[in-house]
């Protein structure tokens, strides 16, 4: 199983019930396909750098999950076919960042990789 992430875009004139049974329904699509639904992180309304669709601004959520790459296009499927998103974006995550967030005090990666070796 590959770890993914998702951002998807919804309308922001939708009804919060629209929007939760669309986001339940994605979760659903993901778990009969094999998908293991992590953390859902919803971000709330954002506006837009540029108008998408006569819209202007939009309702942000980030679902992480574990998934068969045809379980994610299945999702893939599903979102695009649903009237209430805008826009959403599917990434596999590297096995080595999975799991991972930077938290406010933890050094960078980068700066981790420059320390030397004990040798």
């Amino acid at each position: 199983m590959r770890p993914y992430e998702t951002v998807i875009i919804f309308d922001a004139q939708a009804e919060d019930t629209a929007v939760n049974a669309v986001l339940d329904r994605a979760l659903d699509v993901l778990r009969t396909h094999g998908g293991t639904p992590g953390r859902v992180d919803r971000w709330g309304k954002r506006p837009f750098a540029y108008e998408m669709r006569h819209r202007r601004e939009g309702y942000y959520v980030l679902v992480e999950f574990g998934a068969e790459p045809a379980a994610a296009a299945e999702l893939d499927r599903f979102l695009s076919l649903a009237d209430e998103v805008l826009r959403h974006k599917i990434v596999r995550v590297p096995d080595a960042a999975a799991g991972q967030r930077r938290r406010p005090g933890r050094p960078e990666p980068a700066a981790a990789a420059a320390a030397p070796a004990a040798g």
